[in-house]
C-alpha cells in the first residue's frame, strides 16, 4: 500500500544509497515469483546440472578430467559468462566460425525445450506455493537432516586443480556448451515472459545475476562458493532442481545430438530475432564499468561462502 503517495520516490531513494546500478519496476507477487524460480532455474540449479552433465559427456568422448572441466565450467564461467555480461548472447553467437554457428546451433536445438519444460515446472511450483512449502520442511529437518558439501566429488577436485594453474586467455569457448547454456538461459526468460513478467525483471532475473553476481563465485572458488553464499531457499532450491536439469539433458538433450537432430531453424530464427536481445542492450548501457571483486581466501561471514552445513541454528 502506497499510504503517502510517495513510496516509489522513496524506493528509489533507497536504491541510489545503496548504490545499485539497476533499478527495475516491479511488484512484490512478481518479485518473489521471478526471483524463487530464477534460482533454481539458470542462475544457480540449472548451471549446476549443467556443467555435471557436459563434465561426463566430455569425459566419455575422451577428453582428460581437466580438459573435461575446462570446456564445461571453465569455459562458462570464463569467456562464455564475459560475453554474455558484457554484449549480450547472440554477441557470443556472432564470434563463432561457421562450424562453431553449427555446433551450438544443434546443442541449442536439442536442449531448448527440455530445459523449457523443467523450467515451467518450477515457475508453476513457486507460483501456487509448493516450493517454499519444501522450503519450510527442509529447514524443519535440519537437526536431522542436515544440507551436505556438493562440491566434494570428484569433478569438483579436478576443478581445484583447474583453478590453480588457470591462464584466462587460454580458456576457450565451447560452441557446444556454449549452445546448451544458452539454450537454458533462454528458456528461463521465455517462460518468465510468458508468465508476464516485465523485461527489466526477466533480464535481472534470467542473465544479470547469472553473469555479473553468481558466476564470478563459482569461477573464483568453485560451486560450494557460489550455490551457498546464497540463501537457504536458494542453497536447497538448487540441490533440488539440479539433478532435474542434469538428468533431462543426459536422457534427452544429448541423446539427440548423438542420434544427428539437425537445426531447428524455427528456433534458431527465434533466437537470432528474440526482442530480449535488444532489452538486454538497454541494460548493458547501466551496467556499471567495473565487474564483481570475488575475495578468494578461505573465510566465513559476509561476502565469503559459509563452510558448516550442520543445522538452521549452526549458520545462523
Amino acid at each position: 500500500q502506497d499510504y503517502t503517495g510517495k513510496a516509489t520516490e522513496v524506493a528509489l531513494g533507497w536504491s541510489i544509497a545503496l548504490g545499485s546500478p539497476f533499478t527495475f519496476r516491479t511488484t512484490l507477487e512478481s518479485e518473489y515469483k521471478s526471483d524463487i524460480y530464477g534460482e533454481r532455474c539458470i542462475i544457480l540449479g540449472a548451471v549446476h546440472g549443467i556443467v555435471e552433465s557436459l563434465f561426463r559427456r566430455y569425459e566419455a568422448q575422451g577428453m582428460s578430467d581437466e580438459d573435461a572441466f575446462v570446456n564445461s565450467v571453465e569455459s562458462i564461467t570464463g569467456p562464455i559468462n564475459t560475453i554474455i555480461s558484457k554484449r549480450g548472447m547472440k554477441a557470443l553467437y556472432d564470434d563463432l566460425d561457421a562450424a562453431g554457428k553449427e555446433t551450438f546451433m544443434k546443442a541449442y536445438s536439442a536442449t531448448f525445450k527440455p530445459s523449457m519444460d523443467i523450467c515451467y515446472e518450477i515457475y508453476e511450483d513457486v507460483a501456487c506455493g509448493n516450493e517454499i512449502r519444501s522450503v519450510v520442511n527442509a529447514t524443519n529437518r535440519f537437526d536431522r537432516f542436515p544440507m551436505g558439501n556438493i562440491d566434494q566429488t570428484r569433478m569438483w577436485k579436478v576443478g581445484e586443480k583447474v583453478r590453480a594453474k588457470r591462464v584466462e586467455e587460454n580458456i576457450p569457448i565451447n560452441p557446444f556448451t556454449a549452445g546448451v547454456y544458452v539454450a537454458t538461459m533462454m528458456a528461463t526468460l521465455q517462460t518468465l515472459r510468458e508468465k508476464g513478467h516485465q523485461w527489466s525483471e526477466i533480464c535481472n532475473e534470467s542473465i544479470i545475476e547469472a553473469v555479473d553476481s553468481l558466476n564470478p563465485y563459482m569461477h573464483a572458488r568453485g560451486l560450494a562458493f557460489m550455490v551457498d553464499n546464497c540463501s537457504f531457499t536458494a542453497r536447497l532450491g538448487t540441490r533440488k532442481w539440479a539433478p532435474r536439469f542434469d538428468y533431462i539433458l543426459d536422457q534427452q538433450a544429448y541423446v539427440a545430438v548423438d542420434e544427428g537432430i539437425q537445426v531447428d531453424e524455427e528456433l534458431k530464427q527465434d533466437f537470432l530475432n528474440h526482442e530480449v536481445h535488444a532489452a538486454l542492450a538497454v541494460c548493458a548501457e547501466l551496467r556499471p564499468s567495473v565487474d564483481i571483486s570475488v575475495e578468494t581466501e578461505d573465510a566465513v561471514g559476509a561476502g565469503k561462502a559459509r563452510t558448516e552445513y550442520k543445522s538452521s541454528k549452526a549458520n545462523e
